[in-house]
């Protein structure tokens, strides 16, 4: 068990709301084999898997490295540490023809900065597209992985600006009645610093399966701009481990980057 320090004086019986998130991201990994994922939360939380519940998964990146076990938190999409342990490195091409589109991939892990009731993202603008309030990062790969990756999860903060009705401009589309071209489904799980969300097969709407520790269902409301569904009676996420957080501070984000 890790000693409180000064970089990190919580104890290992507490987690912050990200610790949460991202345990709770990792857990939903357990059974598969193959994930595309990006760096920053999603990648703590896929690597988080690889020492957990799926020591067997393989993690591919955009920029061309599949079977990636990275030494080190990795600074960009580009960074060489992704491509430690690696099965093969390729170019982007060769990654996104022969193994996304080949559906060679079963699930694709992806934040968002808005995100709506049916899993449609934005990672493109914040406002209007021809005069925004912010222009965010873009695509990059991320629609691609959306409509051909078996399925999509999704890790990000909850709150009203991010949890929106309606967003401001459709990165990645999410769940569809239409789905000609797609090799997958769509998202199929959102994991929050709230709780943990899954779809309604039937209506493609988004709904709470549990909240995590602490959390009311006013707190969900609050963060929400739509009704979220709220199924009477929802479980409680399961807590971090000492382990899985000790794995987190230690090995995964030491600096807290992401985490704290």
């Amino acid at each position: 068990m890790r000693e409180p320090s000064d970089d990190y004086p919580r104890p290992v019986t507490e987690w912050t709301p990200a610790e949460m998130m991202i345990v709770a991201s990792a857990r939903q990994l357990a059974g598969e084999r193959v994930c595309f994922v990006g760096v920053g939360l999603p990648n703590i939380a896929c690597n988080l898997a690889q020492r957990t519940v799926a020591p067997d998964l393989e993690l591919v990146y955009e920029s061309g490295v599949f079977g990636s076990r990275p030494a080190r938190l990795p600074l960009s999409i580009g960074d060489p540490t992704l491509a430690t342990g690696a099965t093969a490195v390729t170019s982007m091409y060769e990654l996104f023809a022969y193994y996304l589109q080949r559906g060679l991939i079963d699930v694709g892990f992806l934040g968002a900065a808005q995100i709506d009731r049916f899993g449609n993202i934005n990672t493109t603008v914040i406002g209007d597209y021809a005069k925004p309030k912010v222009r965010l990062p873009g695509s990059g790969g991320a629609c691609e992985i959306a409509i051909n990756a078996g399925k999509v999860f999704v890790i990000m903060r909850q709150g009203r600006r991010s949890f929106v009705d309606r967003i401001d401009f459709r990165t990645s589309p999410g769940r569809s009645a239409d789905r000609t071209g797609w090799l997958g489904v769509g998202p199929t799980v959102v994991v929050t610093d709230l709780g943990v969300y899954r779809f309604d097969d039937a209506t493609g709407e988004m709904y709470l399966e549990t909240m995590h520790p602490g959390v009311k269902p006013d707190d969900v409301r609050d963060a929400s701009g739509w009704e979220v569904r709220l199924p009477e009676g929802a479980a409680e996420t399961e807590p971090p481990s000492v382990e899985e957080l000790r794995l987190i501070r230690e090995d995964l984000d030491p600096q807290g980057v992401y985490s704290r």
